[in-house]
């Protein structure tokens, strides 16, 4: 399976070459509220005797794909929490308070009753929501089925008839890859995918060369570029091909950027290899704290780990993801008399705990 990883998905292009520094988006969808859309569209010339046709997207406001959300798994303390929002929140705060469940509902009634079949802005960006949020609440399943409506992405319906640019915007693209994979219960499909979307993001790197948004641009599918580097390895190592991601790991370029080193790291860790996992030093002293944490918790060495989650939760960045892994290694050690409960400080957990 090696032969998967091979050169086409390792970045040959320098950052030198651009500049400056990229701003990669993490691998990890955790917050549907904070991504932004880019859709690469240029704008649109004058075509004399050229007239524009709406693509028609009804096919994907059929109230039949998506699925219904039950609370019968809910407990019933939060079936009628006093934290309930009114019936007419809006999208967007019920993004930014992590309501994702009745941000997954509300996607769904907007795009079956709201969203105009020719607005493709509006209705990938529901979709997208929509997805998210479904992850986020543990419906994966649900995800996964209902992006077969999407069917072929690479197909001319989603493609702009004047400009040939794609309509659909790129994170929905990346994240299609990966439940189409798991709807069709077929991991290669998933792999071979993030192949396609980087020879785009190649192709697109060799053409905006020489234009006067050329730096700018490079960067975007540069960091396109890197994070499906890290997704390749990811999807390698849920088939279980060990070998092949930590192969392909090693063909990529060091990143420059803290959050892909932490990526390339937390995945050295499920692939068993504790000595590259530490070698990831990203020069962020919270990030490198991660992993020097998370590494001696994969080594059996809670006592020191909890020492390390004690100093990362005592520096002030509010992240509860420190305080749950903290409560793991006190569990782990025999330390329960220490275990305490969650700050009285209310927060959004993001971010699950990683190792139990």
């Amino acid at each position: 399976m090696a032969s998967v990883s091979e050169e086409p998905m390792s970045r040959r292009h320098s950052k030198q070459a651009s500049g400056g520094k990229g701003s990669p988006s993490t691998p990890q969808i955790l917050s549907p509220s904070s991504a932004t859309f880019r859709t690469s569209l240029p704008q649109r010339p004058s075509i004399v005797g050229q007239d524009f046709v709406p693509k028609d997207f009804s096919k994907l406001l059929r109230p039949e794909i998506y699925h219904p959300l039950m609370q019968l798994e809910t407990p019933s303390p939060f079936r009628t929490s006093a934290k309930q929002l009114a019936p007419d929140t809006p999208l967007s705060t019920l993004l930014s308070t992590g309501h994702f469940r009745a941000a997954a509902i509300r996607a769904a009634q907007q795009l079956t009753t709201t969203a105009a079949p020719s607005d493709h802005q509006t209705i990938f960006e529901l979709f997208y929501i929509r997805s998210v949020c479904l992850i986020l609440c543990g419906s994966t399943a649900f995800a996964a089925q209902e992006v077969k409506a999407l069917e072929d992405l690479n197909s001319s319906t989603y493609r702009d008839d004047v400009l040939g640019s794609h309509l659909v915007p790129w994170e929905l693209r990346v994240l299609t890859v990966r439940l189409q994979g798991i709807g069709f219960n077929d991991p290669r499909r998933c792999v071979m995918g993030y192949y396609d979307l980087a020879r785009e993001a190649r192709l697109e790197i060799s053409k905006v060369k020489g234009t006067p948004s050329s730096d700018e641009e490079k960067m975007i599918w540069e960091s396109r570029l890197e994070d499906l580097g890290i997704r390749v390895a990811s999807a390698l190592v849920e088939m279980e091909d060990l070998d092949g991601a930590a192969y392909h790991l090693s063909t990529l370029q060091p990143s420059d950027d803290p959050k892909l080193r932490l990526a390339i790291a937390l995945l050295w860790l499920q692939i068993g290899d504790l000595t590259a996992a530490r070698g990831c030093a990203s020069g962020d002293a919270d990030i490198d704290g991660v992993v020097s944490a998370l590494s001696n918790m994969a080594d059996g060495k809670y006592n020191e780990a909890v020492q390390q989650w004690r100093a990362l939760c005592d520096g002030g960045s509010g992240n509860e993801m420190y305080a749950q892994n903290l409560a793991v290694c006190l569990v782990y050690s025999g330390r329960m008399d220490e275990v305490t409960s969650p700050p009285s400080t209310p927060g959004q957990v993001h971010a699950l705990t990683i190792w139990i």
